[in-house]
Parts: C-alpha cells; sequence; structure tokens
C-alpha cells in the first residue's frame, strides 16, 4: 500500500478526513521550505502538496504566481524540489509529498529519469496541472512503475465520461477544483460541490480533495463534511507574501491557521 493509500485508509478508519496545504518549494527561499513543512505536519497536515515553481502558471491565481517568481528569483529548479524532498524524509518518513506544477520542466528532465529520483527522494504523488489524460499514457505508466501516483484535476465542467477517463488513469486521490477560475478567487458554493462529489463518487472510489477556495476553518470543516480531503494554498501562501522578511512569523501564522482547520475539521 502508498504512503497516500494508508493515510486515506487510516483516517476512514478513524472517520476523519485529509488535511493537504500546499507551499511553494523555494518560496519565500530554499531554507525556508523544510522547517515549514515539518511545522505543517506537527499542526496536523496528512499530506503536503510542495509546488515545483514555474513561469508560465494557468491555474494558479496572482497569489501564488508571485510565489513561483520569488522561488525563481533563487532559480529554484526541479531538482532542488527533488533534494528537499531527500532531506525531508531524514526526518519524516511517513507523511505523503505530492508535487504539483506543470509538465514543462518534468519532459526536459525526462519521465524516466524524474520518477526515478523522486520515487528515491521519498516522493509518492505527481499532479500536473497542463497534462490531460489524453495524453497522459506514457507518464502514467512510468509514474505508476516508480511507485509513483499520478494524481489527477478534475473541474466544475468535467462531464461524466471525462470523469471517468480521468479517474481511470489517477491513482492515490483525485483533486476536485471546487471554482471555474483560479486559485484563491470565486465564492464557494457548497451544494455545487456536493452535487459534483456525488457524480465523481459514482465513477471511482479513489478519495476526493477538494481545493481552489478553502480560506480559513469555517470552509474548511464545511468542506470536510463532503470530501475526502481538503486542500488549502492560497491562504497560506498570502502569509508568507505578508512576512517576506520575518518567515518564522509566516511559519508561526500558518502552523496556527492549519490547526484551527485541523481542529474545526476533527470537530465538526
Amino acid at each position: 500500500m502508498s504512503r497516500i493509500a494508508g493515510v486515506f485508509s487510516a483516517l476512514r478508519d478513524q472517520g476523519r478526513q485529509a488535511l493537504i496545504p500546499f507551499i511553494t518549494a523555494g518560496d519565500p527561499s530554499r531554507a525556508v521550505t523544510l522547517p515549514l513543512m515539518h511545522a505543517m505536519v506537527e499542526a496536523g497536515a496528512d499530506i503536503i502538496e510542495l509546488g515545483v515553481p514555474f513561469s508560465d502558471p494557468m491555474a494558479d491565481g496572482p497569489v501564488i504566481q508571485r510565489a513561483s517568481e520569488r522561488s525563481l528569483q533563487h532559480h529554484t529548479s526541479l531538482h532542488d524540489v527533488i533534494d528537499m524532498v531527500t532531506e525531508f524524509r531524514t526526518i519524516d518518513p511517513d507523511t505523503p509529498v505530492v508535487l504539483m506544477g506543470y509538465l514543462n520542466p518534468l519532459e526536459v528532465m525526462g519521465y524516466a529519469a524524474f520518477a526515478e529520483a523522486a520515487s528515491a527522494a521519498g516522493v509518492d504523488g505527481v499532479l500536473t496541472v497542463d497534462l490531460p489524460p489524453e495524453e497522459a499514457e506514457g507518464f502514467v505508466e512510468t509514474m505508476k512503475a516508480h511507485q509513483l501516483d499520478p494524481i489527477f484535476l478534475l473541474a466544475p465542467t468535467s462531464h461524466r465520461a471525462r470523469i471517468e477517463r480521468i479517474t481511470a488513469a489517477a491513482s492515490g486521490f483525485v483533486y476536485y477544483v471546487s471554482l471555474k477560475g483560479v486559485t484563491g478567487a470565486g465564492h464557494l458554493s457548497l451544494d455545487s460541490v456536493r452535487d459534483k462529489l456525488a457524480e465523481i463518487r459514482s465513477c471511482t472510489e479513489l478519495p476526493v480533495g477538494v481545493g481552489f477556495g478553502i480560506k480559513d476553518a469555517e470552509t474548511a470543516a464545511a468542506m470536510s463534511k463532503l470530501a475526502d480531503a481538503v486542500v488549502v494554498g492560497s491562504a497560506l501562501v498570502s502569509h508568507i507574501e505578508a512576512n517576506l522578511e520575518h518567515p518564522q512569523q509566516a511559519i508561526a501564522e500558518i502552523k496556527a491557521l492549519l490547526g484551527e482547520m485541523r481542529s474545526a475539521m476533527d470537530a465538526g
């Protein structure tokens, strides 16, 4: 059983849902990423989504776009991100890590070389925002051959045939984008999410995580009543942006917010 599957199985037995925070690797500096990852686990994170910085993001809103820009100013590469996971694993052998980003850096490195390095480092899953399932066969085969879960996005506009195609290619979990638009934007409609999750679950037994609109403990708790996992990104990265000269303050604020979300989810 993979680390991701193991986490969801254990949480299911406990009647709890996964809390999945996102940060961009190397933001505000490479030295901050590892302490922040460990702090998020201490605050109750079950799985970490670690963003691979990219110059031309298409799904990320302005908050996460700027995080990528800051990271790239330090020349953070895909190799650097993999090295961060290697170092994370020297202290934490259990918390799953999913790399989230765009296809270009993986293609430059090569699927096989990336999969081998990522697996050796202790990466558990890969979410490539701009890789549709129609073009993912070789990618999926290579990732699964190296025990990496290929994770795909589903959208409010995904029709049933597409949901079936995406979930057939995915493993670990699927990520439902709750809003039409980019990260951190729009108003979250719980009724719309509830209806779409019912359709998705009729097509797959994979856990379903929901993101793009989780801003605070209240929305995290409400979403945890519907989804198997709650994904939060922009709300965390905004604390980094507000404390660029004081990274320890950013870590403290992110840890506090995640702790509030974890408590609210568990109390629900």
